[in-house]
């Protein structure tokens, strides 16, 4: 590794590098890999420059960091990759400041890029109806198929966290009841409408589970008659999608996602969807009308690409 990675450097440089190097893996304990890719990250750096030398390292100020960071970022490589590649370089200026008493502030100065906001991922509306009608086939008993596709229910006909909906006991759920009070994040609570096709789920399950459940007990339990664990309907998910023919984005979660996707799609308002949700902020809510947006623009150019355009006259 050593040998193939070319450092354009003076030997006092070079020598630092070694020995970074040594202590990133025997004091670190970093993998060959992961040390492979740090120094790699950091002769990017290194060769950018001419012949860099100690003076070098001590002045170097923030001009000719930000220059190297836009010469990466013009070669279109992903925000991740320069995040790690300033991230190594640091490593490296803050090991030569504790080890050697080398040092530069203008490092401190540099920031790493900020992440994308990645976009809430919802499942076509049918794809939900076809997982929610096939889920109780995927589990070891018919009370607990009945119990997961309550519990999906939660999520996409209510909107839950799935642990906002493994959290509910007995008491919470009563017969003929039209909304549900849930507790989310930071103990606030907020009601919730229940459509009857949640509450019947929620009563078939309940009509089936073979524990006598009183008020004080969870709504939903394990195999023992313990609280239901998020972990086995994650798992039960991943049994499902592949069956089913659903994408890995198709999680617990994204059914959470879907229900306020497609509720946007209908007309709902933003702030009633805020409401539902539990977002504490309007903002958080407004990631789906970037979602629904998203949308249109792919269904626009399916439906305007050349090809569509070239069927369309073939069939005039």
């Amino acid at each position: 590794m050593k040998n193939h990675i070319q450092f354009n450097a003076s030997a006092n440089v070079l020598s630092l590098i070694e020995a970074w190097q040594n202590w990133l893996f025997y004091e670190r304990h970093f993998s060959a890999h992961t040390l492979e890719a740090y120094s790699r990250d950091l002769s990017f750096f290194i060769n950018f420059f001419e012949n860099v030398d100690e003076a070098f390292l001590q002045t170097a100020d923030v001009r000719d960091f930000r220059r190297f960071i836009s010469h990466r970022a013009a070669l279109d490589i992903e925000k991740s990759s320069l995040s790690r590649e300033i991230s190594a370089i640091k490593n490296f200026f803050r090991w030569l400041s504790k080890k050697q008493g080398i040092k530069n502030e203008a490092i401190s100065l540099i920031s790493n890029p900020k992440k994308e906001k990645t976009l809430p991922k919802a499942v076509d509306a049918n794809d939900i109806f076809n997982l929610l009608n096939q889920a109780p086939q995927f589990a070891k008993s018919d009370w607990q198929g009945l119990r997961d596709k309550a519990v999906l229910m939660l999520l996409y006909g209510a909107g839950l966290r799935i642990s906002e909906a493994l959290n509910l006991n007995v008491s919470d759920i009563h017969h003929g009841q039209i909304s549900l009070m849930v507790k989310g994040k930071g103990n606030k609570e907020r009601l919730v409408p229940l459509l009857p096709a949640v509450i019947e789920a929620i009563e078939n399950y309940l009509s089936a589970v073979p524990y006598p459940l009183s008020n004080t007990d969870p709504l939903f339990v394990g195999a023992r008659g313990e609280r239901l664990l998020a972990r086995i309907i994650q798992r039960q998910m991943q049994k499902i999608r592949p069956v089913l023919g659903l994408p890995d984005s198709a999680t617990p979660h994204a059914l959470r996602h879907s229900f306020a996707t497609h509720l946007l799609n209908e007309g709902c308002d933003l702030r009633s969807i805020q409401e539902l949700l539990g977002h504490e902020t309007l903002s958080t809510t407004e990631r789906y009308t970037n979602v629904s947006l998203k949308t249109l623009q792919n269904e626009y150019e399916k439906a305007y690409s050349p090809t569509t355009e070239e069927n369309k006259k073939e069939a005039d």
